[in-house]
């Protein structure tokens, strides 16, 4: 999938350092960062899902 993004002039700013730092591309670095957002959110329900499984 294709996904073409209109980013404010500091996050692209960002996301350029963020990505010469850890010696990716801005595209790889983008598809990280979105991974892991879409990761951690994942975790979180079945945490919380968990919790809420304890106390009933």
């Amino acid at each position: 999938m294709t996904l073409t993004l209109k980013l404010p002039p500091e996050l692209e700013q960002y996301l350029i350092q963020e990505a010469n730092q850890h010696g990716l591309s801005v595209e790889a670095l983008a598809l990280q960062l979105l991974s892991n957002s879409i990761l951690l959110k994942h975790k979180q329900t079945e945490a919380v899902a968990l919790l809420q499984s304890w106390i009933a």
